[in-house]
C-alpha cells in the first residue's frame, strides 16, 4: 500500500450547550445539564476545537477516524451543530465516525444519531448498524459502537454479542485478505480500567478476539488522555490500542490538553509499517507536535 495517513480525533463535546426545553431536562440529562455549566464548559471550548481542526486541515490526510463524544446530553437540539461540525471536516466518505457514550446518553437517542449522521457510521455495503466496514486500498476501518444508555453517574459501555461476533467474523477474514485493520471503538479495551464507573465491560471478550483474530491498530477515546497500551494479538504479535485527548480541553486544566493523532501506514500484510505523530495545543494556544513514535515496522 502507497503511504496512507489516517487522522484521529476524538471527544469534543461540543459547545455551547442549546437551552433545553423543560420534557427534555430529567433524570440524568438533568444531571449532566448541572455538570455542563458547573464545570465542563470551562474545559471544554469551541476556540480551542476550532484552532485544533484549522491544523488538522492544514495537513496532508487521507480519512479523518472520530472516536465519539460529539455530544455533551444527547439533546435533540445537540445533533444538528454535530452534523455541521462533521461536515466541516469532511464528506462522509472521508470521515468516519463511531458513537460513544455521551452520544447515547439516554435512550432514544441513538435514533437522533442515526438520523443526523447516520452517514459517517456506514461501511461501503451502506447497511446501518454496528460494526461496519470501509476500505480504503489495503487499509479497512472497522466501527464499532460501546455507547449505551446508562443510570446516572455511570459512563459505562458496551459491544454486547452480536456485535462482538460480527466483528470476529470481520477481522478473521480481513486477516485472510491480509488488510491493515484499524478497530475503532470508544471506550477503552484493557482490564482494569482505572474507574470501574467507566469502564468497558465487555472489554475481557474484546480483548480475546483480538488475541485470537488480531488487528493491527486500535483507537479510542473516552479518558480525554494520551495513551499506548498493547494488546495480546495471535501467534505473539502485539497490538496497539492508543487513545487521544479530548479535542476541545483547553490547556492548563485537570484533562490533558487537546490533541490529535496522525498515522502513517505503508507496506504490505507481514510487513506493516505505521509511525504515530501527536499533535497538540501549547500553553501560547498553537498547535504542535508533541511526539513521533513507530508503532510497527
Amino acid at each position: 500500500m502507497a503511504n496512507f495517513t489516517l487522522a484521529h480525533l476524538s471527544d469534543p463535546h461540543l459547545g455551547p450547550m442549546p437551552t433545553p426545553p423543560l420534557p427534555e431536562l430529567i433524570g440524568k440529562r438533568a444531571l449532566g445539564f448541572f455538570n455542563w455549566h458547573r464545570s465542563r464548559k470551562a474545559l471544554h471550548r469551541p476556540e480551542v476545537l476550532a484552532t485544533l481542526v484549522a491544523d488538522l486541515k492544514a495537513q496532508t490526510t487521507d480519512h479523518i477516524a472520530v472516536t465519539g463524544d460529539l455530544v455533551n446530553i444527547a439533546l435533540a437540539a445537540e445533533f444538528g451543530p454535530a452534523r455541521a461540525f462533521l461536515d466541516r471536516l469532511g464528506t462522509p466518505s472521508d470521515v468516519t465516525l463511531v458513537l460513544g457514550n455521551h452520544d447515547i446518553y439516554v435512550r432514544g437517542a441513538e435514533v437522533l444519531a442515526a438520523r443526523h449522521w447516520g452517514p459517517f457510521m456506514r461501511g461501503d455495503d451502506s447497511e446501518p448498524g454496528f460494526p461496519f466496514v470501509r476500505r480504503r486500498g489495503n487499509l479497512a476501518l472497522i466501527g464499532t459502537s460501546t455507547g449505551a444508555p446508562t443510570a446516572p453517574f455511570m459512563a459505562t459501555g458496551w459491544l454486547g454479542d452480536a456485535q462482538r461476533a460480527k466483528l470476529a467474523n470481520v477481522l478473521a477474514a480481513l486477516r485472510q485478505e491480509g488488510a491493515f485493520r484499524v478497530v475503532l471503538i470508544h471506550h477503552p479495551p484493557t482490564l482494569p480500567h482505572k474507574s470501574p464507573h467507566k469502564r468497558l465491560t465487555d472489554a475481557a471478550e474484546f480483548r480475546d478476539i483480538i488475541a485470537r483474530h488480531g488487528a493491527e491498530l486500535i483507537l479510542r477515546g473516552h479518558d480525554h488522555e494520551h495513551a499506548l497500551e498493547w494488546l495480546a494479538g495471535p501467534d505473539g504479535a502485539r497490538v496497539p490500542a492508543i487513545g487521544v485527548p479530548s479535542a476541545s480541553v483547553t490547556y492548563g486544566g485537570r484533562h490533558a490538553p487537546a490533541a490529535y493523532n496522525l498515522y502513517r501506514i505503508d507496506g504490505a500484510s507481514g510487513a506493516w509499517r505505521c509511525e504515530m505523530i501527536s499533535r497538540g495545543i501549547d500553553a501560547a494556544g498553537n498547535i504542535v507536535e508533541q511526539r513521533r513514535q513507530t508503532l510497527l515496522g
